[in-house]
């Protein structure tokens, strides 16, 4: 913590803002909404502000938004999860131009999630299911890609640095006022932090095309296909022992929009997505008599869309909509030991449709927000939230929010349909939230009290009765907190921000109320939600050519499982980390040369019992566009 503060008291003397709040969103309400407007806290990161920085992953981005904490498990490609408000880590729903992200039942590993060709990251803390269904419980994160424009531009980039990290970048981007395009093509590398059986691969393909043949009608493809490898030595304990054990995700993202202005004051939008993920595990014995396993598993998520939209002036917009979702997935799996090989297969799908409406009506200094949907499960049923905000704008300056929701979070394929080893439940119910907020905004200040409370949690019983599963519907918990931003120009050239959250979490009911090493103990803390984060920032622009970013991450205590040691003595408390980053930009005629130091301070301190943390990591590149 001391050396967070000795940074905010020497950047405080001396740079723009990487988190802005713009003057329209749309991930809130589903629509282009004029910010002020809106009651639930929204932050906006702007892929320019990304790029100058050196972040390379969407994960990396969300380290700076309040009420987020990123968990990953050292390595680059590392399994990699984000909490949001104090929620599990399948609590926050991922979009890519509205296509869902997440596998079914929230699951997510951001680790692969790259900021290539990304105009925007919007992000809306609190319960959004009564607009995007299920998964999204405290959250939605939604990567916007970008949209060229003006003359083509082609450019090349290429980057190095310590890990044995390299990364080789080709774009293009162009439009007019028709028609706009770009795309994006990267891979990375990296030999990781372990000597032997730890290289990371990542490679993506993203390109976007919008046409407006007309005043009223306009309309935009997608694609994107990420190909990436990892492999990893360490075992559950995080113990480098696996020579050849490795993982590997492939697969297309397809998006389709098309809008049409109906008359004055209606329009509609259709939308289609598709995201395929093909994902391999290999573990072949590391000597003879060891045992191995392998699986392949292809996963689709598919959706389609309609909304109708009426607006009367700038005083009320009325949304409507259905969505229909098809989840599937099928695979083979097989265990290999001295005693027997034992091969096994799954193939499972479910549905939903959802019907939801939204209206925002404003009314001088008061915007009032209402909203109700009913989702329709082929597997748990039916199932309806709510949400309902009110914004007052005390100032012109000032404004006071107040909102309250619901939300929920389907199973996971494994959860409900496993066999074998695990037997799943079919008959779970979804896991549930209902949260409430207060915030004031005030100039480029502002504060908000969160309060959610979790029921139905999904809990796992490793010993159940003969023929019982192993998961059913237990635990409740509840998280609340505060949220602070602050960013101010110290001087035409250089901004300083800081973002602080406090969490404070805790059991209200468990299955497995005697089990000191359970996820869920009644009266303790939810493992891997830190009480205290803080997040200063500094950018200073140095006349045309040059900016600096000087920014830090001080990350509190926070309970979690040790693995490694007894059992009933599991549970332990990680001391506090510090990472601090620095990134330099110069640009000189057609070049721009690019500079990144991650964890500065070269702080080892672990994120997850077990697991190395990467230590000071620099990359330098270069990049050349021309028209």
């Amino acid at each position: 913590m001391n050396v967070v503060l000795l940074v905010l008291a020497l950047t405080a003397q001396q740079p723009q803002d990487t988190v802005v709040l713009k003057p329209i969103v749309v991930t809130a309400t589903r629509v282009p909404v004029a910010a002020d407007l809106v009651a639930s806290a929204v932050t906006v990161l702007r892929g320019a502000d990304l790029v100058a920085q050196g972040i390379r992953t969407v994960a990396d981005a969300l380290e700076s938004v309040p009420g987020a904490h990123i968990v990953e498990t050292g390595s680059f490609g590392g399994q990699t999860s984000l909490f949001m408000r104090g929620g599990e880590s399948d609590y926050v729903k991922v979009l890519l131009d509205g296509v869902p992200l997440n596998q079914a039942g929230g699951g997510m590993d951001l680790a692969h999630i790259t900021t290539d060709n990304v105009d925007r990251v919007e992000i809306v803390r609190g319960p959004v299911s009564v607009l995007y269904g299920s998964d999204a419980m405290t959250g939605v994160v939604q990567i916007f890609t970008r949209t060229g424009n003006n003359r083509p531009e082609l450019g090349a980039e290429l980057h190095a640095g310590t890990y044995g990290s390299t990364e080789e970048v080709v774009d293009l981007q162009g439009g007019t006022r028709v028609l706009s395009y770009s795309g994006r093509a990267s891979r990375f590398s990296s030999d990781g932090l372990y000597p032997y059986n730890n290289q990371y691969r990542n490679s993506v393909v993203s390109a976007r095309i919008r046409a407006m043949p007309d005043a009223r009608t306009d309309a935009s493809l997608t694609y994107r296909y990420g190909d990436d490898i990892y492999h990893f030595p360490t075992n559950g304990q995080g113990v480098p022992v696996d020579s050849n054990q490795r993982a590997a995700e492939r697969g297309p993202m397809l998006s389709v929009t098309v809008g049409r202005v109906l008359g004055q004051h209606v329009d509609v939008r259709v939308s289609a997505g598709l995201k395929e993920a093909r994902l391999f595990y290999n573990d072949e014995p590391d000597s003879p008599g060891q045992s191995g396993f392998w699986s392949k598993d292809w996963v689709r998520r598919a959706t389609t869309s309609a909304l109708l939209s009426w607006r009367a002036l700038a005083a009320i917009s009325v949304t409507g909509g259905v969505e229909y979702e098809d989840e599937r997935q099928r695979g083979t799996s097989q265990f290999s030991a001295s005693f027997g090989t034992f091969p096994d297969s799954i193939g499972v799908h479910r549905n939903n449709t959802g019907y939801f409406t939204q209206a925002v009506i404003s009314a001088g200094r008061t915007a009032l927000t209402l909203g109700g949907r009913l989702d329709d499960n082929s597997q748990f049923g039916s199932h309806a939230t709510y949400r309902t905000g009110l914004v007052y704008r005390i100032t012109e300056d000032t404004r006071l929010r107040v909102s309250a929701g619901t939300g929920f979070k389907e199973p996971t394929f494994f959860e409900n349909f496993a066999h074998g080893f695990v037997v799943g439940n079919p008959d779970l119910d979804p896991e549930r939230s209902r949260s409430w907020e207060v915030g004031v905004e005030r100039g480029r200040i502002a504060v908000t009290y969160f309060n959610q409370r979790f029921r139905d949690l999904i809990e796992y019983n490793p010993a159940p009765p003969p023929g019982a599963p192993n998961y059913f519907n237990v635990a409740g918990a509840i998280a609340d907190g505060i949220e602070a931003s602050f960013d101010q120009k110290v001087t035409a050239r250089i901004v300083f921000s800081a973002n602080y959250t406090y969490l404070h979490t805790r059991v209200q009911q468990s299955g497995s109320p005697g089990d000191p090493d359970g996820l869920f103990v009644p009266g303790k803390p939810l493992i891997r939600r830190p009480a205290h984060t803080l997040v200063p920032q500094l950018v200073a622009t140095l006349g045309t050519r040059a900016r600096v970013t000087l920014g830090a991450r001080w990350v509190g205590t926070r309970d979690d499982l040790d693995f490694s040691r007894p059992t009933g003595q599991r549970r332990v408390t990680m001391r506090p980390y510090t990472r601090l980053n620095a990134a330099a930009e110069y640009g000189r005629g057609r070049l721009l040369f690019t500079g990144r130091v991650e964890n500065l301070l070269d702080d080892r301190a672990e994120q997850i019992p077990g697991f190395r943390d990467r230590g000071r990591n620099v990359l330098l590149g270069v990049r050349i566009a021309v028209d």
